[in-house]
């Protein structure tokens, strides 16, 4: 068991949920890299692969639960990409908002 590799996995873990809220919450993926999320999940699917057949331990778990949250958040990025991102409020011209002068 490294307590060092089970340390590193608990730290990246603690930001995947914030980001993926993010995702969820604002629809938004212009600043998200597919490159950059399909090397993670590459990077724990190898780190799985490793302690599946050499040192299976707990770590193992942590590497699934990190994966599941790039996961997610991989997945929400296929689901928003399509949509434009929401234009700014339109200008309503003030004469719109008055009342009809008498």
């Amino acid at each position: 068991m490294s307590i060092f590799e089970a340390i590193m996995l608990i730290c990246f873990g603690a930001s995947w949920p914030a980001a993926v809220y993010k995702t969820y919450t604002t629809k938004n993926v212009e600043s998200k890299s597919l490159l950059f999320m399909s090397l993670i999940i590459l990077g724990y699917l190898a780190g799985m692969a490793h302690k599946f057949f050499n040192s299976f331990d707990f770590v193992f778990w942590l590497y699934v639960a990190n994966l599941a949250l790039v996961m997610c958040d991989f997945v929400l990025y296929f689901k928003y990409k399509e949509k434009p991102v929401k234009a700014e409020a339109e200008i309503i011209p003030l004469e719109a908002e008055l009342p009809a002068a008498e």
